[in-house]
């Protein structure tokens, strides 16, 4: 798990997102939660599209949480890579959320993540 950080001077925001490797997901790529720091849309995890944990947060794809995860631009990610991710999202959904909410901090997170089988 690493964590991501962004100052964009031109704007004044800071985020921190929480990159999940493969070893800690079970899933082929990485993925990236964050908290709301005052997003206008509900909570998204980012799907990257590079199997072996390689990618960006920039590069990567939103999937939505709620009310179930589902894809937030249809046709974005394979097929197969989609039902992974939506897979690990549904077994992590109340991690992913706690985390979104600010109820738990990132360093948290990994121990209340769970793989995929």
């Amino acid at each position: 798990m690493t964590i991501e950080t962004k100052n964009d001077t031109d704007t004044d925001i800071d985020w921190a997102a929480v990159k999940i490797t493969p070893r800690l997901s079970g899933l082929p790529m990485s993925v990236w939660i964050t908290e709301n720091q005052g997003y206008p849309h509900d909570v998204r995890v980012k799907v990257g599209r590079l199997h072996g944990g390689r990618g960006s947060w920039s590069d990567a794809v939103p999937v939505g949480v709620r009310p179930q995860p589902h894809e937030i631009i249809p046709g974005s990610l394979p097929a197969a890579d989609l039902a992974l991710a939506v897979r690990w999202i549904a077994l992590n959904h109340d991690t992913i959320i706690a985390f979104w909410d600010g109820v738990i901090e990132f360093d948290q997170v990994p121990a209340r993540l769970h793989r995929l089988p």
